[in-house]
């Protein structure tokens, strides 16, 4: 896995209050790394492995991927739904957290192995998905969607709820596109149609 720097500039408002009831953490040094992981298994699992069809897997994910992803949630860039069973977002949930605590929960969640979710998907789909992979996605996400070292956020195995609610904020405009994401996707559309995007998510589906 590449090794890069994941220090970044987070917007971080609040120095004291941890994250999910913790305490004491502050914009440099990280929080009890097992409390934090408690709080992150009640949707990702322990291991970081989802077993909720519109919940991702944060397992074996980059430090740089994650580092982004936090950083999206904590400058509103990124839009959020409800947890399961709770009010709170991943907004609410990561708000808190400092440099070191995204730092240290990166670092953990990047030595865990990434599990496929087990799915039902459309084989004929995903054939047909399969190529339009290698057409428009392949450069940035390499080896079927599965390379983590891309620092892209892992496709293949991913639970397809999760994909497809993802899908439809980049095609929606609440979340924005990576000019090259962007330039791929509407030539996609384009060329093969709204029913591309479902074809490519049964290809991910398909890698278990």
């Amino acid at each position: 896995m590449k090794q890069r720097k994941i220090y970044r500039s987070v917007a971080v408002t609040l120095m004291t209050v941890g994250v999910l009831g913790l305490a004491g953490t502050n914009l440099v040094q990280a929080a009890d790394i097992t409390k934090l992981l408690e709080g992150c298994a009640d949707c990702h699992e322990k291991d970081g492995n989802s077993t909720n069809a519109d919940t991702p897997s944060i397992a074996g994910m980059s430090t740089e991927y994650f580092a982004e992803s936090m950083e999206g949630y904590q400058t509103d860039a990124r839009p959020a739904k409800k947890l399961k069973d709770k009010d709170d977002t991943m907004k609410d949930v990561v708000k808190n957290l400092s440099e070191g605590d995204i730092e240290a929960l990166a670092e953990h969640y990047a030595k865990q192995k990434f599990k496929p979710y087990k799915q039902d998907f459309d084989a004929a789909k995903a054939k047909s998905g399969k190529k339009l992979h290698r057409k428009y996605c392949d450069k940035c996400h390499s080896e079927g969607g599965s390379s983590s070292e891309d620092d892209s956020g892992i496709l293949a195995g991913q639970p397809m709820g999760y994909l497809r609610y993802s899908m439809d904020n980049y095609t929606s405009g609440k979340r924005e596109m990576g000019e090259k994401m962007e330039k791929k996707v509407k030539s996609m559309l384009k060329k093969d149609g709204d029913a591309s995007i479902d074809l490519l998510l049964h290809y991910y589906a398909s890698q278990q």
